[in-house]
């Protein structure tokens, strides 16, 4: 079971990790009664400002993440903490902060490519 967001793009949110809002961050409200969001050219700025955001916050632990996710499809904080040799609360900071990074590409190359992008969350 998990929350999704379709439109433009597609994919799941990181259960425990993100919440539906996430795109919130990357300078668009999403609209009631259920989360909508349009993103245009004219947000390009806003949601590059969100990724240089997240690889700040995530710094040299990037790349490591990129490394530790590509080497498997299915993770455990656990295996994460003991791979990356870093304490739980650590884990879910890192991990809130690359989730958010993920979306946020998505949604800038999906502005980039079709000059918006639209979806809704599931909440």
């Amino acid at each position: 079971m998990g929350r999704y967001y379709s439109g433009d793009i597609e994919g799941k949110f990181w259960f425990g990790v993100q919440p539906s809002n996430d795109a919130n961050f990357f300078g668009v409200e999403g609209q009631a009664p259920h989360l909508e969001y349009y993103f245009v050219k004219d947000d390009l700025p806003k949601i590059q400002s969100g990724i240089d955001t997240c690889l700040k916050h995530l710094g040299d632990m990037k790349a490591k993440l990129d490394k530790f996710f590509d080497e498997r499809e299915m993770y455990s904080k656990e295996l994460l903490e003991d791979a990356l040799n870093i304490s739980k609360e650590e884990t879910d900071r890192f991990l809130e902060w690359y989730a958010r990074l993920e979306l946020g590409n998505e949604i800038l190359k999906c502005v980039k490519e079709n000059n918006e992008c639209s979806f809704s969350a599931e909440l």
